[in-house]
């Protein structure tokens, strides 16, 4: 029988900020350091719960079906709307 055995390290950088005024909102600053140890690119998603809020990456868009069949129909008009692919259909009818 074999066992295995996970070891994970994981750096926490821990910090107390101030939340500050920014325009009609409030926010933190948060530390480029502390920043590039997180990961986090542009887009972040908020989870808040009763004295905690929760910042992680932002899941990726994704395009919906509907929205990839009417990009695909568009190409397809370019490649098909064309005097060649007329003459071609009419010489199979």
């Amino acid at each position: 029988m074999l066992d295995i055995i996970f070891v994970c390290s994981y750096n926490v950088i821990t910090m107390i900020t101030t939340i500050i005024a920014i325009g009609n909102s409030r926010g933190i600053r948060i530390p480029k350091p502390i920043l590039n140890e997180s990961g986090l690119g542009n887009e972040v998603k908020l989870q808040v719960k009763k004295g905690e809020i929760k910042i992680t990456a932002a899941p990726k868009k994704s395009k919906s079906a509907k929205d990839i069949m009417i990009l695909s129909e568009k190409n397809l008009a370019v490649d098909w709307n064309r005097a060649e692919e007329d003459k071609a259909w009419a010489s199979l009818q």
